[in-house]
């Protein structure tokens, strides 16, 4: 597939050959986004194009608002890897990806511009109201595949995102003292708080104990939606946080 026409208007078109057919679904469900992690937009642009890398993304979003479309909406491109969400393991099957340009935790985590945001924002509206995707269903990387990745890390501006109309947020609540729990911890609040996360949709078994994996959900948790301290340690504001954005969910309100 050389070229193609954009489902997003003013996308430009810079096909990759980095795509299948959709399994299980042709529909998806949830928008997942990036950051490409590189030094330049022009480097992540070539390495989602490039045949050897095994990786794309429907978009990548430049650091001015320009966005490029490299794989169609209908076609599953090659950007989760090894992830879980809901139960569902194949995620680029029932998603759409967009990489958003910006060097990462390993070129210092760089503010995202607002041109970019915007932009950003503008074509995640247009993707979620044209597959119906619901607001809880817009992820970061790191959700899906927390351990294993931190993208688009804790200074993307998920408040905005939503003002805008797109995801799902309740303002983090403030952290100050109170029990908490920790990796080595367990029992039943342990428990409870793995219920609370899976039920949420992060990929977690509920054992009663606090293991590594869980201070790595906890950690995604954070990063996502209580940015102002990630340590992976479920304190009051993290669990107050969480079960506010349960209960906001529509099959949770009374």
């Amino acid at each position: 597939m050389s070229s193609f026409e954009a489902d997003f208007v003013g996308a430009r078109v810079l096909a990759s050959p980095n795509h299948g057919e959709r399994i299980g679904t042709d529909a998806p469900d949830r928008l997942i986004l990036h950051y490409t992690g590189m030094e330049t937009g022009e480097g992540a642009l070539a390495w989602l194009r490039n045949p050897d890398s095994q990786v794309s993304s429907h978009y990548l979003v430049h650091e001015d608002g320009r966005i490029d479309q490299l794989v169609p909406e209908q076609r599953r491109a090659w950007h989760a890897g090894r992830s879980l969400w809901k139960g569902v393991e194949d995620n680029n099957s029932h998603s759409i990806g967009v990489e958003i340009v910006n060097a990462g935790h390993p070129g210092g985590l760089p503010d995202y511009p607002e041109a970019q945001i915007a932009a950003v924002a503008e074509l995640c509206l247009d993707c979620v109201k044209r597959w119906s995707i619901a607001p809880e269903m817009v992820l970061a990387h790191s959700d899906i595949a927390p351990v294993r990745k931190v993208d688009p890390g804790e200074k993307f501006p998920w408040k905005n995102l939503y003002l805008t109309g797109v995801g799902h947020w309740v303002e983090p609540a403030p952290i100050g003292g109170g029990r908490f729990f920790q990796r080595g911890d367990a029992g039943q609040p342990v428990e409870a708080l793995q219920s609370m996360l899976a039920l949420y949709g992060y990929g977690l078994d509920v054992t009663g104990n606090f293991c590594e994996r869980t201070e790595g959900v906890v950690a995604a948790f954070q990063r996502h939606f209580r940015p102002e301290k990630i340590d992976g340690i479920a304190d009051i504001s993290t669990i107050d946080t969480l079960h506010r954005l349960l209960s906001s969910l529509p099959r949770f309100r009374a």
